[in-house]
């Protein structure tokens, strides 16, 4: 399955202003990097692969549609899967996507 040009689209424009923005197709998607950190994927198998602070994870999954992502069998701390009923709206996508953006800016740049 191609991931979604729209939702990618999407998190373009959110990440228009950021500075050091590339993207790069990885796992199956479209990963978008800040500074040379990923930052936030759509992912080929619907929906999105976000970073976060990984100290967030337990309050972020407690809603619906989101998981932590798991890697052959081992769930990667500080990352989660976002599913498309999470990001239906730009007010979501925004907020989502800030998360993202938020801790890739704790990180020094690569």
């Amino acid at each position: 399955m191609a991931y979604d040009e729209d939702m990618a689209a999407r998190i373009r424009d959110i990440l228009a202003p950021e500075r050091g923005l590339s993207e790069k197709r990885m796992f199956g998607g479209l990963a978008f990097l800040l500074e040379g950190h990923m930052t936030v994927a759509v992912s080929g198998q619907g929906g999105l692969l976000l970073r976060i602070d990984p100290s967030r994870a337990d309050e972020l999954v407690a809603g619906p549609h989101v998981d932590r992502m798991v890697m052959r069998g081992r769930e990667m701390n500080g990352w989660l899967l976002v599913a498309p009923a999470a990001v239906d709206t730009e007010e979501q996508l925004t907020e989502w996507v800030g998360l993202g953006v938020a801790f890739v800016r704790t990180l020094p740049p690569k």
